[in-house]
């Protein structure tokens, strides 16, 4: 997640929602690691519930760089599964959301959730697992000024990767070194890609099913990027978040990333900034363009702690899932909405068009079997066995076929 403000500031709120509240009734920690306005919402939010609960109970925020034992769990986490580790030193064990809103006497309609939403929490039977609270969609950022002075239209960003091709070339030929980067490669450039070009991300085998981010189509992918890469057309900084920076600071002239990264490219002000969808191949058949996964961080609950918290944790909850409270969270954050009553608040929050046309296409198709990977430990480590068998690609170690293909065999075979 990304931290947009220092650490004092973060904790300075921490504290003061914690010290806002009596100091009676239950106590429920919420760990943490967010940042300007999406931190600033948060914190109001558990402002607005400890309040309403009079004293009987509160919710304190803990930021995750002010936690000197990784080991002592809280109650809950906003988290997503690239973030475990810095949470917790590795992923712990998570209970049920629906098990817990039972046991805390708080009724739950997984329903209510939009499919797609619902989908990026899911377990292999189909129930949510955790709040899908700050969820975002991959997205193609482009500085609209850069445009201008390579002779491109600024309304007219690239719909496939070989109009992407072009447009860099133009941006190289004008003076820009970073035409494209990209954040959270794995997600954007082999999930997403599957998803869009109809490859399972799961295949089934001789013996269980097994990871399948080597097919054609990914292969063809990274060995476009790779060319890319050689030409300085495409620079690549790091599996994680690490192009945001690149981009945000005008580096960089497009980068594929994260929709909630818009409000702080918005707030900023440092050039005007075009949004696209992700690019596809038009050349492959039955292709969906639209056919993109949401992802990011989800509220997930920890064990070994009293039922009564259990309780609060559950009040909580159920206060977040409440149409004012979605509607005030979604129009102050910009992060996707859960319910299709706050879809509205997408364009109030004044995100852009671009974006909302794409959750309002994409949050409500039906769900798909074997079209995501679901959140856990699986996923984080072929995450992880992805970002350095690709790295070797960008070093010119290995080709993309083979860097993709030992990834699989590494990643389907057990730890």
């Amino acid at each position: 997640m990304r931290r947009l403000l220092g650490v004092v500031w973060r904790v300075s709120i921490s504290l003061a929602v914690a010290t806002a509240t009596t100091a009676f009734g239950q106590e429920v920690a919420l760990r943490h690691a967010q940042g300007g306005a999406a931190l600033d919402a948060l914190a109001t939010l558990v402002l607005r519930f400890n309040d309403e609960q009079k004293g009987k109970a509160r919710v304190v925020l803990e930021d995750v760089s002010g936690i000197a034992d990784n080991h002592r769990l809280p109650h809950i986490a906003l988290l997503d599964d690239e973030d475990a580790r810095l949470f917790f030193g590795s992923r712990p064990r998570f209970l049920p959301l629906a098990d817990v809103m039972k046991t805390g006497g708080q009724s739950f309609d997984s329903g209510r959730l939009l499919p797609q939403i619902a989908a990026a929490v899911d377990d292999f039977r189909g129930r949510p697992q955790a709040l899908p609270l700050a969820m975002v969609l991959p997205v193609l950022f482009y500085n609209k000024e850069a445009f201008a002075k390579a002779g491109l239209d600024p309304e007219s960003p690239p719909k496939t990767w070989w109009e992407t091709q072009q447009v860099a070339g133009k941006l190289f030929d004008a003076g820009y070194k970073c035409p494209l980067t990209t954040s959270r490669f794995s997600w954007v450039h082999l999930e997403n890609l599957s998803s869009q070009h109809g490859e399972p991300v799961i295949a089934k085998g001789s013996h269980g099913d097994r990871f399948a981010l080597n097919n054609l189509v990914h292969v063809k992918h990274l060995a476009l990027l790779t060319s890319w890469h050689k030409s300085s057309y495409f620079h690549y900084f790091g599996p994680g978040r690490e192009g945001d920076a690149k981009f945000v600071s005008g580096e960089c002239a497009m980068l594929t990333g994260e929709s909630g990264l818009y409000g702080e490219l918005r707030r900023s002000r440092t050039f005007p900034v075009g949004v696209a969808e992700l690019p596809y191949y038009e050349d492959v058949f039955g292709v969906r363009p639209a056919n993109l996964l949401p992802d990011g961080a989800a509220l997930w609950i920890l064990p070994g702690k009293k039922k009564d918290e259990y309780a609060v944790v559950a009040r909580f909850i159920a206060f977040l899932m409440r149409p004012d409270v979605q509607r005030q969270w979604v129009r102050a954050t910009g992060f996707l909405p859960m319910t299709a009553a706050a879809l509205d608040e997408m364009a109030a929050a004044g995100v852009s068009p671009a974006i909302v046309a794409a959750a309002r296409r994409r949050l409500t198709m039906p769900k798909q079997d074997k079209s995501r990977l679901s959140p856990g430990d699986s996923r984080g480590r072929l995450h992880a066995i992805l970002g350095e068998e690709v790295d070797f690609v960008w070093k010119n170690v290995k080709p993309a076929k083979e860097a993709l293909d030992t990834a699989m065999q590494r990643a389907n075979t057990p730890p």
